[in-house]
């Protein structure tokens, strides 16, 4: 499938979809059943079954036993940092060398046809790319291998709530499906807290300053960015759950990031195959900065008229509502004076 048959390109060579963005049919009302059982199998194919898989791997097959991890010590402290190090450089480093190095599907599908920004100060040495590796690396994988040590160890000593899949299967699976919703919503509610003007100016402008993201740039965050992204993996120490619902949240929420922060709306897979790629959703967060805080499955943003689905339209309404915004602060300034 070629980008021309589900995109045009403009002058600058930027693509864009013909079709807007538009949420799946699962909050719609009056609700539509015939349609949200047709969506339904996008909600778990491709991503969170990859996710689902690779958390159910490192479960079964690479997280040390829950009696050795009862006493902190750097063995299996030191031994998840490295297995978190080795998939983040080989999901994010695979994808940025498959589509920015090797350049597999050249600009196919790319929204923004320039490469990621050179000789700009506003990154570290000047370079995107490097800048987004030394804070994912530096701030997000640290924070991360945290929220996994300190949780398993207090799984392991049953210092939190515990649900066993024998004794509760419908109850673990229900969990389980539930964990991309949550993510959703606790996606959008952080998201807005970081563009509160003091926290944006001084925290998460950092990850805003790739405008034209790649896929190093979707963990690179300011370490208090990376502290409220990756709390929402903290549910299952609250709510009854299985150690594997909070592996499959927090792997899910370090590796979802690699692909909505390509830059390309669909990745090609094989001769004339695409799956869905970067989000378009939050492609627009990242060009026009105060719309799309959610990633596109629960309508808050819609609810809460911040929505953003790449028309004229919306644009003019985003437009005006930026408007009222500064029309209201300068009449507040003016009634101080």
């Amino acid at each position: 499938m070629r980008d021309e048959t589900l995109g045009k390109r403009d002058k600058r060579g930027d693509w864009k979809p013909f079709k807007p963005y538009s949420y799946p049919p699962a909050f719609k009302w009056p609700a539509t059943p015939l349609a949200f059982l047709k969506w339904l199998p996008n909600y778990f194919f491709p991503w969170n079954l990859l996710y689902g898989l690779i958390s159910l791997v490192i479960w079964l097959y690479l997280t040390p036993s829950m009696s050795s991890m009862k006493e902190f010590s750097w063995g299996w402290v030191s031994y998840i940092f490295l297995r978190n190090l080795i998939l983040v450089v080989t999901v994010f480093g695979g994808l940025h060398f498959w589509l920015y190095i090797k350049k597999a599907q050249s600009n196919s599908f790319k929204y923004n046809s320039r490469a990621p920004s050179t000789g700009n100060d506003a990154f570290l040495f000047g370079n995107q790319n490097l800048d987004n590796v030394i804070w994912t690396l530096g701030s997000s994988l640290p924070v991360w291998t945290l929220f996994e040590v300190v949780s398993l160890w207090l799984f392991a000593n049953h210092y939190v709530p515990y649900v066993s899949w024998v004794e509760n299967p419908i109850y673990c699976t229900v969990l389980l499906i539930l964990i991309p919703l949550f993510k959703d919503l606790h996606f959008y509610l952080i998201h807005r807290v970081l563009h509160w003007p003091p926290l944006y100016k001084w925290v998460h402008s950092l990850h805003h300053n790739s405008v034209n993201p790649a896929p190093w740039s979707g963990l690179a965050m300011h370490p208090i960015e990376s502290l409220g992204y990756f709390s929402g993996a903290l549910i299952h120490l609250i709510i009854p759950s299985h150690p594997f619902h909070f592996l499959f949240h927090i792997y899910s929420m370090g590796m979802a990031p690699a692909f909505s922060h390509t830059g390309y709306e669909r990745l090609h897979v094989g001769e004339g195959s695409v799956v869905s790629g970067g989000s378009q959703m939050h492609y627009l967060h990242h060009k026009y900065f105060e719309c799309n805080y959610g990633v596109g499955l629960i309508p808050i943003d819609q609810w809460c008229g911040t929505f953003h689905d790449g028309t004229p339209a919306s644009q003019a309404v985003m437009e005006q509502r930026f408007h009222a915004e500064k029309s209201k602060i300068k009449n507040l300034t003016a009634d101080k004076g």
